[in-house]
């Protein structure tokens, strides 16, 4: 019996390529309604044409042979007939008589039939029952029950669809935006001067951001064409000019002009740029691992959380606090809103006032911007605690202090003095809790900036940062002693690291002696 290719799984696996047949198939559908469709609408259809197409085929190549037998049929002296039933064997007509079977109430007939290779067989016909044989569906797989295309689609979905994406990816002829498909021949033209003008309704609106259909009104495309495709065609035309981003979290386009985001989006900050050091692998005692889980700075190479986040508490560090950013660390980065791009625009949310502003997420570079405002207006410090919400509405994220009961209280200060940073103990007030072991206050951001220039000039080392840091901090302990998390926090200031590479310095050095539950202090 002959096999259909279509009902294994391996067809629709990596060895699964595009013909010329199916292209134009894909072609035609976009051309019977101008509609961009998806990957999983394109598998389907595929799908759909492969499976009717082998049917078809097989047909073909077993009416070449003679007659399909099935018993509702009628059949000449010398006809040449197939039995699918029995392995497609072929056989001629030797005679035709009357049929009777008592327990068969309908006039029927019998052919004897003489097989190839050997034997004589009887068989009714003309028997109009309602015998499986006469179902047009089994004809050619009369034994095995054929999976429909609907069903191949959602046993082999998530490996075909995913390849299918791939090759069609792969072919200059289709293009993909906005999760669609649509043929680039078929695109209408956007010419410069219509972009000129989308320009210039989103320079009138404040750069941004504004959905495709609020910038079409204008740019007098041809109306027969319809609207899905006057949208895809002008995303395409605005997604290959610079001037333009895509800010828009997953299934929702929205344009804004690059030349009015805020720096902080275009440019990272300098007070959270990094430059990647070398750390010796294994080298963390457990105490150290624990207190970089602890920290979970954004650019530790830490696991995401398996289960849904809602909510998480971080504590501010320097560099976020001077940057008006959230860092995006594996768990809290499950709280902000994802996209097809590196920049996302969304909404920051009082969880106090209500007041909501703009935010937004640069994903490549492991921040959210969007709070410098906020920090400000509340005198957050260095080291507090702030608690993030998902939002009631997409696309919306609340910000809160915890606690929010103001008192005084000695903390350290960082106070640079000669080209130096130092510390000191002194009263100031507290809007919030805060983490005892990290919190700095900061008084003159401007001379801790010149700080951290002038270390950055000297290309000073991780070790040579902690000897400098690690004794001046020990001075406001009375065991004389400094926490790993501390030493962290204080270096941030004028040095932008991970917990790993301080670490790391921390237990490579013999300038340092590790005094159990992650306290340290300078030999």
């Amino acid at each position: 019996m002959s096999t259909r290719a279509t009902q294994s799984p391996d067809y629709w696996g990596s060895r699964f390529t595009l013909s010329g047949d199916d292209r134009e198939l894909l072609l035609n559908l976009f051309v019977e309604d101008e509609q961009p469709r998806s990957s999983d609408e394109l598998a389907q259809a595929l799908i759909r044409h492969r499976v009717e197409r082998e049917e078809a085929d097989i047909r073909r190549k077993q009416q070449a042979q003679g007659t399909l037998y099935q018993p509702k049929r009628a059949f000449q002296v010398d006809e040449q007939v197939v039995f699918p039933a029995l392995d497609f064997a072929v056989g001629r007509v030797a005679a035709v008589r009357a049929g009777y079977n008592p327990d068969v109430a309908v006039p029927f007939k019998v052919i004897q039939v003489n097989l190839e290779g050997g034997g004589v067989r009887e068989f009714a016909a003309e028997l109009a029952d309602d015998h499986r044989l006469n179902e047009d569906a089994v004809l050619l797989s009369p034994t095995d029950e054929l999976v429909p295309p609907e069903e191949i689609y959602a046993r082999y979905q998530d490996t075909f669809v995913s390849h299918l994406h791939e090759l069609l990816h792969n072919s200059p002829e289709f293009v993909w935006l906005a999760d669609k498909w649509f043929p680039r021949s078929l695109l209408v033209e956007i010419n410069e001067g219509q972009l000129n003008i989308a320009e210039a309704i989103l320079d009138m609106n404040g750069g941004g951001p504004l959905p495709t259909e609020a910038l079409l009104p204008e740019l007098g495309l041809p109306a027969e064409v319809n609207r899905a495709l006057q949208v895809f065609s002008l995303n395409y035309a605005l997604y290959a000019d610079e001037r333009f981003d895509e800010v828009g979290p997953a299934g929702e386009v929205v344009w804004f002009l690059n030349r009015l985001e805020p720096a902080e989006v275009i440019h990272t900050p300098s007070w959270l740029k990094y430059t990647p050091q070398a750390t010796p692998h294994g080298v963390l005692t457990p105490d150290l691992q624990r207190a970089e889980h602890t920290i979970d700075d954004e650019l530790s190479q830490l696991s995401a959380p398996d289960e849904p986040v809602d909510e998480v508490t971080f504590t501010l560090m320097y560099p976020h606090r001077r940057s008006g950013t959230v860092p995006l660390s594996p768990t809290t980065a499950k709280l902000f809103p994802t996209g097809r791009t590196h920049r996302i625009r969304f909404q920051f949310e009082d969880a106090r006032t209500g007041k909501r502003w703009p935010g937004w997420v640069v994903r490549e570079r492991h921040y959210a911007f969007g709070l410098d405002a906020w920090y400000n207006a509340n005198d957050v410090p260095t080291g507090a605690y702030i608690e993030l919400r998902r939002g009631s509405e997409p696309g919306v994220v609340s910000v809160s202090l915890q606690g929010n009961r103001l008192r005084r209280e000695w903390v350290r200060v960082a106070v640079p003095k000669e080209g130096r940073l130092t510390f000191e103990m002194l009263k100031r007030p507290i809007p919030c809790d805060y983490d005892e072991q990290m919190i700095v206050f900061v008084d003159d951001p401007l001379s801790i900036d010149k700080v951290r220039q002038q270390l950055d000039e000297r290309g000073t080392y991780m070790p040579d940062v902690l000897e400098q840091l690690l004794p001046e901090l020990a001075k406001l302990s009375p065991q004389g002693n400094v926490h790993a998390r501390t030493l962290y926090a204080a270096i941030n200031l004028i040095k932008r690291t991970p917990p790993g590479p301080l670490f790391a310095a921390l237990v490579t050095q013999t300038k340092f002696r590790a005094m159990g539950d992650g306290y340290w202090l300078a030999r």
